[in-house]
């Protein structure tokens, strides 16, 4: 298998050097690649990008997985810090090492290492800080904790103790250059400036290039001043290069050394390309690189040899061990200074000016990640600095770490500083480093037995705080704390010798490799001899002799000794520790747009507001412009006032006439007569002015009525005012009394309408406190009142139009003329407290015979004993006026004759009371219980009234009609006596028989939603892959995908409620019995308001995400959302206002707010009664809502898209529908004819298309060619299936319908010479056509209501008529109206059932809503009447029709209960209603009333309007 793989692995190279073409003809050598792979042809990926640290030992974690070992299992991280590593700083080193190869170190380390990246999810090791610790918490809080976040891992691993977490490698692990070219192609791409081979500069040839953002550079915050950005950043080939100035000038080095290379090389061969320019360079340099590591700074930095070269070893594992990795950092970290010098060619060691004074040297702890770097600016200041650290000596290599490391090297997150020490320390417990004595034993050294073996060299102090920490366990210690307390170093010495001779020896294309071609012997041998003295020289402006020869060493005799060894106290302080805040400055900003959201509903709603007004004053001009009404001419001799109404209420203008009848008459800006003063009882006018405030008011005083304030412009006009007054009542001889007083005391002085209510208020309780004997806490008491109000309420005489008012009629009717000049004794034009007590007594409590009596009384105008048959007629009509005069003189005769003729009177002109009384002999029981209906009577007295009402009741066979109405009795069955319990237990069982679809579908279609939340959220909470999202923003995370979970799912299948066509078919399928399509659209409300519920807790989730990304580092950002972030060590996250505004999510989830807002508020009832269009416009947003909601899900931020899950059949099955309904949209449909019928009521008739099929009680969608096409109404159909041609009733009661009334109005159609065509839409199935499913049926039908049920029922007689098999055998119809005159034509359709029904299938109840309550006066003359025509000549004497009509609302409980009695053995009986909301809501409460019992059961069906 191993010669098969290699040669397959020989092929790929071979292909892959072909490919590079003729770009490279001068290049005869396999050029290495940058990422490392194909290195190892046997093991490809050895020593990649990417591969795994090599274990030497088995891991360290506290399950043997990957947990890491914390505290109490381990010692505190920063109590080891400061036990092992604190000491003084300013010793040398024992080699004289110089600063330079210790960054040089740190230089090599970056070619060969990366493991610093967080890995993903983000994960933890926190120090905890000791309360008191001097740096990090001074205020001895106790509370503070460095985060420390665990580095990348492979996915793979981690899973079992076989197979723990292994920490990956980011960069190559080869001596490849990688800190120079990167460790990608692409990366090397950016970097170079492709031409002449060189890699490019910036605008200063000795630096390179500052980044733009192609390269990953990291990008850490500046801990001293917190800059961030990419200035001062340059672009190397390792991320890290610029972490301080003294480990970026070793990069710049390297890319000097590179372009000078190609330089020369460009010089000896100019007709080679940029590309062999290039890779020359690169072989030169990394060759040299690799030379000065293992064979100059090595040695160095060991102080042992490097074993000789013995040629390339291919089985040999070069990967790095997590044991090189924690000690060849912390071996260099011991002897880090604390700053690091400057210098020229002359030995001129150069001082530092920073803000707070000049030092001799760069302090390293506030030269991390710095953007400003004073006097590193120019490609010179790099030299100084190479020079400055070839003379320093570095720091001894002891345990002893300077603070620049150990308490203010550069915090992660929030934090500006950390622990060196400590964060390593975390390190090696995050890569599961085994203890020292593991490792020892390891590389063949003895394990430690005894503290005192560990650090002879050290004070005893240490070690006795190091064993305590560890419990005096040698065993226990780490191998951080042991490699750096040995006196020798020999542990960490022995690993980093180890890791670089596998390096070396397991390297392919190691230039020493002489079978690999990169060189020959003698360039091995140039290459050996050069040294990093050479690169410098060649490097910077230095000459050779300005440099020691050994650069990594400073012996006695080398030039530019260091004035000293450096130490704390000679450097600038470090700044201390800063805690960002990533939310500061965003909560103002964040919470306006958080009230913005929410007002997005107040918003639309103000919009909508707007709108409706808009929408109301057109239709109301359009009003304007169909009214005949003629406005009245006001007289020349009209003056203009304001009338003052009260201290609390806006004054109005008025217009005030002295007419010649002796009445002073108010009239508003219309000419609309306000009020009347009847100035013939006042002999004296009483007129009061005020004398202040520029002389404006006056009162007018009204002694029986309310005060007249009136307030003038200016005094002129009140002087011309009160001259034509006086003139006026001097002609008709009456006296004006004029007084002044202060206008404050004027108005107070006045009667106030207000205070002339309260007046009567008292009256008329006082009234009927005394006529029925009510209780006095009911009435009031007087004693309880003041005595000036209690006289003003009894000595309160009533004018005639307060008195009409009580009666709530007309001042002018017939019926109050008579009332009050009867009521009136006294004839002085007013009536009092007695006068009405009188007549108010005989109304309440007298006898048929007394009440006969007034009502001959009122009615004999001539007073001389006889009523004629003109007075009897004028009786009639007084009452019929209170019904719109419903009936013409002519009926009226008809009625009177026929009374007069029944009772024996017809020879007779003139009846006495005797007369009158016997006319009305048959109904002493209705005159009993007659009063006089008056505003203001007491609940409690109206409680105690019966509320007898007709009803059915059946009764022996006597004809062919089965079926008589009877008044006032009441049902027989016996009922059955339940308690409380009992009927709310079968209330709620037949609540489930009548709902029981719904209730199905509703829990069904809950349960599912709830499913897919719970599904979703648990998902991200408990099983999603892991990507640290729910343990960053658990709470927000499972709210918002739960809720975006449910509105997917029900956004989809909303749409097929609005299948039209599907549910018409579907209904008539066995389906209806299991799914409610009748209730569609009650199921789309229901639906979209459970979405919103859900889209508000979807945005309330993500509300709470936002705020947490917020203040959420980049480095935990860039593991939740990697293909939006990349951690680039700037750890700022994105403002809120990113995430609202500059994502795709963010920008369409907030226009999706506003969307839904605008269809939500648009869609409630009462602007889409105002304004349909409105509704109809706003409702087709759902086109852009879906496409918001697409691209909002498509974005992928969190997860991958889910919606179409949900939506593809849905929206197929309605896309289907619609397309349907659109084929058939577009057809014009000829009308046939147009009415314009009473009550605003079009008539409109139209030609039925082709294979139009359709069901009485079905209806249609219809748009006006000439209205706009766009606009679509529903309208019940009211012809009936049989019919040759379509029809509608529409009623003129919005823009649109008032439109269409006026397009067909005669006069319009006169210039248009056509009837405009119409677009249809349908037909769609409502419940009203499951009328004839059961064997009864109630249809109750108000208003424009009635328009369903007029299809039906010519229906039924149609299909009646021949002898058509039919379940329904009989069918009740309630038509409520207020007043007959409203639908006329429903009248002609009912006639038409009443000759067709000969089977009597049909039963019409009629109820005239307008008329006065049940036992009033007129109401119960009026009753009579009624039952006397329907008795003598079989029809209605309001409507003609043989149907029985009633006054006042229709009683639904006693009219269900006797359908009881009638149909005992019918089971269910269905009740359709289609009106205002109030109706239905009536009728669908008596049937719940009536479903209590256990008899018939009553399903009730309905439509509002």
């Amino acid at each position: 298998m191993q010669p098969a793989a290699t040669m397959l692995s020989l092929v790929v190279v071979l292909v892959g050097t072909w490919t590079l073409g003729r770009a490279q003809e001068s290049i005869s050598w396999e050029v290495q690649r940058y990422d490392g792979w194909y290195n190892n042809l046997l093991h490809h990926s050895h020593g990649s990008v990417g591969a795994r640290l090599l274990r030497l030992l088995p891991a360290n974690y506290a399950d043997g997985v990957y947990q890491a070992l914390q505290e109490p299992h381990v010692p505190n991280a920063r109590q080891l810090s400061n036990a092992v590593a604190q000491g003084p700083s300013g010793l040398p080193s024992r080699r004289n090492t110089t600063v330079l190869a210790v960054f040089f170190g740190f230089h090599v380390l970056l070619d060969i290492l990366e493991t610093e990246k967080p890995g993903c999810p983000a994960e933890f090791l926190n120090i905890y800080i000791p309360s008191g610790d001097p740096v990090f918490d001074p205020a001895g809080t106790g509370h503070v904790v460095l985060p420390f976040q665990r580095v990348r891992w492979a996915a793979e691993t981690g899973q079992s103790p076989n197979n723990p977490r292994e920490q990956t490698n980011e960069v190559t692990g080869w001596l490849d250059g990688s800190s120079i070219y990167g460790s990608l192609h692409s990366w090397s791409d950016a970097l170079r400036s492709f031409s002449g081979g060189q890699l490019a500069s910036g605008s200063n040839r000795g630096l390179p290039r500052q980044t733009d953002g192609k390269v990953p550079m990291w990008k850490a915050l500046d801990p001293s001043t917190g800059q961030g950005g990419p200035q001062g950043i340059y672009d190397l080939g390792s991320a890290w290069g610029n972490e301080n100035p003294f480990l970026q000038a070793e990069s710049i080095a390297w890319f000097r050394y590179h372009n000078q290379l190609a330089k020369a090389l460009a010089q000896q061969h100019p007709a080679w390309s940029d590309e062999d320019l290039f890779q020359h360079t690169r072989k030169r340099v990394i060759a040299t690189f690799q030379s000065i590591v293992l064979y100059e700074w090595l040695p160095t930095l060991l102080g042992t040899p490097v074993p000789e070269y013995q040629g390339y070893q291919q089985h040999l594992d070069p990967s790095l061990s997590p044991e090189f990795v924690a000690a060849a950092g912390q071996f260099l970290a011991t002897m880090v200074p604390p700053g690091v010098y400057k210098r020229d060619t002359k030995c001129r060691f150069q001082n530092v000016s920073v803000s707070s004074g000049s030092f001799p040297a760069v302090r390293l702890c506030n030269s991390y990640w710095s953007r400003e770097r004073p006097g590193l600016q120019q490609a010179e200041d790099v030299d100084n600095l190479l020079l400055g650290m070839s003379s320093q000596i570095a720091e001894r290599e002891d345990n002893v770490v300077v603070e620049d490391l150990r308490d203010y090297w550069y915090g992660p997150l929030k934090y500006s500083r950390t622990d060196y020490v400590a964060s390593w320390v975390q390190r090696g417990r995050d890569l599961g480093l085994p203890t020292y004595n593991q490792v020892r034993e390891r590389f063949g050294l003895k394990p430690l037995q005894n503290w005192s073996n560990l650090a002879s060299h050290l004070e005893p102090q240490v070690l006795q705080n190091v064993a305590a920490l560890y419990a005096n366990n040698t065993a226990a210690l780490e191998l951080l704390p042991g490699g750096m307390l040995e006196a020798d170093g020999s542990l960490f010495s022995t690993i980093i010798l180890d890791q670089f001779v596998r390096l070396r020896d397991s390297d392919r294309f190691w230039f020493e490799n002489t079978k690999n071609g990169l060189f020959t012997e003698e360039e091995v041998r140039e290459i050996r001899n050069t040294t990093f003295h050479s690169v410098l020289t060649a490097v910077t402006y230095a000459k050779s002799t300005d440099l020691q020869p050994h650069v990594f060493v400073w012996r006695e005799g080398d030039p530019c000794p260091q004035p000293q060894q450096l130490t704390a106290q000679h450097l600038a302080n470090c700044t201390p520790m800063m805690v960002l805040d990533y939310f500061a400055g965003s909560g103002a900003g964040f919470g306006i747009i958080i009230v913005v959201l929410c007002c997005l509903p107040l918003g639309t709603l103000f919009v909508a507001w707007v709108v409706a007004a808009f929408r109301k004053r057109d239709f109301k001009k359009l009003q304007r412009k169909q009214g005949t009404s003629v406005r009245r001419e006001m007289s020349s001799e009209a003056i203009h006032a304001l009338e003052w109404h009260g201290p609390k209420t806006d004054s109005s203008p008025v217009y005030i006439q002295l007419q010649a009848d002796k009445v002073l008459k108010v009239l508003d800006s219309r000419g609309s007569v306000l009020r009347s003063i009847n100035l013939k009882a006042h002999q004296r006018v009483e007129v009061i002015l005020s004398n202040n405030k520029g002389n404006k008011a006056l009162l007018l005083k009204s002694p029986k009525d309310y005060d007249l304030v009136l307030l003038f412009s200016e005094e002129a006009e009140r002087s011309i005012f009160i001259g034509k007054l006086g003139d006026y009542l001097k002609e008709s001889r009456f006296d004006l009394h004029l007084s002044e007083m202060k206008e404050q005391s004027l108005m107070k002085r006045a009667v106030t309408q207000e205070q002339r209510k309260q007046i009567l208020e008292t009256f008329f309780r006082h009234l009927f406190a005394q006529v029925l004997e009510i209780d006095r806490s009911d009435a009031g008491e007087l004693s309880l009142e003041s005595s000036q109000k209690a006289k003003e309420a009894l000595t309160c005489e009533l004018t005639r139009a307060e008195f009409a008012e009580a009666l709530g009629l007309k001042d002018h009717s017939m019926f109050v003329d008579s009332m009050f000049s009867l009521a009136d004794k006294d004839g002085n034009g007013y009536i009092s407290f007695r006068e009405f007590l009188d007549i108010l007594v005989v109304f309440m409590k007298g006898s048929p015979e007394e009440k006969s009596k007034v009502m001959f009384r009122m009615y004999d105008i001539d007073e001389n004993g006889f009523l004629s048959k003109e007075e009897f007629l004028r009786m009639l009509r007084s009452f019929i006026e209170i019904s719109n005069n419903c009936l013409s003189r002519e009926q009226a005769e008809q009625v009177t004759e026929s009374m007069f003729r029944a009772s024996g009177f017809q020879d007779r002109d003139e009846l006495t009371w005797e007369n009158f009384h016997y006319m009305l002999r048959d109904h002493d029981s209705e005159l009993r219980l007659t009063q006089l209906c008056v505003k203001g009577v007491p609940e409690v007295f109206k409680q105690n009234l019966q509320n007898c009402v007709s009803f059915i009741k059946k009764k022996e066979p006597k004809g062919a009609n089965q079926y008589q109405l009877h008044p006032y009795t009441e049902a027989q069955r016996k009922k059955y006596e339940r308690n409380r319990v009992q009927q709310k237990i079968q209330e709620f069982k037949r609540f489930v028989e009548n709902y029981r679809r719904h209730i199905v579908c509703v829990v069904l279609f809950s349960a599912i939603t709830v499913g897919v939340f719970a599904e979703r959220a648990y998902y991200y909470a408990f099983a999603s892959p892991s990507t640290g999202i729910a343990q960053t923003t658990f709470v927000g995370i499972i709210i918002s995908r739960g809720a975006a979970a449910s509105i997917s799912f029900m956004y989809s299948y909303i749409l097929l409620t609005m299948c039209r066509n599907l549910i018409t078919v579907l209904r008539e399928t066995f389906l209806n019995h299991y799914i409610p399509f009748d209730a569609a659209v009650d199921f789309h409300r229901w639906i979209a308001m459970a979405a919103l519920i859900f889209s508000v807790l979807h945005t309330a989730g993500h509300v709470v995400n936002v705020y947490i990304f917020s203040v959420t580092p980049l480095s935990v950002l860039s593991c939740l959302f990697s293909s939006v972030f990349t951690n680039d060590g700037s750890q700022l996250p994105q403002k809120y206002y990113w995430w609202f505004f500059q994502t795709i999510p963010g920008m369409t989830g907030v226009l999706l707010l506003v969307v839904l807002a605008v269809m939500y508020v648009f869609a409630t009832h009462h602007f889409r009664r105002v304004s349909f269009q409105g509704f109809w416009i706003t409702h087709h947003l759902y086109v852009l809502l879906y496409i918001l909601v697409i691209i909002h899900g498509s974005y992928a931020l969190i997860q991958q898209p889910r919606f179409y899950i949900y939506f593809i059949i849905p929206a197929l099955i309605y896309s289907a529908d619609k397309l349907y309904s659109l084929s058939r949209k577009k057809v014009e449909i000829s009308v046939v004819k147009a009415e314009l019928l009473p009550s605003g009521v079009t008539h409109l008739q139209f030609q039925r298309p082709q294979d139009f099929d359709y069901k009485s009680g079905q209806w249609v969608r219809i748009a006006c060619v000439a209205l706009g096409t766009t606009e679509y109404h529903p309208f019940t159909l009211t012809s009936a299936p049989h019919d040759d041609t379509l029809s509608l009733h529409i009623r003129a009661v919005g823009p649109w319908t008032t439109r269409l009334r006026e397009l067909y109005s005669p006069e319009n159609l006169g210039l248009l010479g056509t009837l405009p065509k119409l677009y249809l839409d349908g037909p769609f199935g409502e419940g009203h056509q499951e009328w004839n499913k059961f064997e009864v049926s109630v249809l109750v039908g108000g208003g424009i209501g009635v328009t369903p049920f007029a299809s039906i029922l010519k229906d039924l007689v149609f299909k009646s008529s021949i002898n058509s098999k039919l379940l329904c055998k009989k069918i009740y119809f309630i038509w409520v109206t207020r007043t007959q005159r409203q639908f006329e034509w429903l009248t002609d359709i009912i006639r038409e059932v009443e000759e067709l029904d000969k089977n009597s299938l049909v039963s019409v109840h009629i109820y005239i809503t307008q008329l006065a309550e049940k036992f009033d006066l007129r109401t119960t003359m009026l009753y009579i009447c009624e039952r006397h025509f329907q008795k003598v000549l079989n029809k209605s004497l309001f409507t003609g029709l043989r149907s029985i009509t009633h006054f006042g609302r229709p009683p639904f409980v006693p009219f269900f209960s006797s359908l009881q009695e009638v149909h005992p053995e019918v089971q269910k009986i269905g009740v359709f209603s289609c009106g205002p909301p109030g109706m239905t809501k009536s009728v669908e409460q008596a049937c719940r009333q009536m479903n209590k019992k256990d008899q018939t059961y009553f399903a009730h069906h309905y439509e509002n309007f």
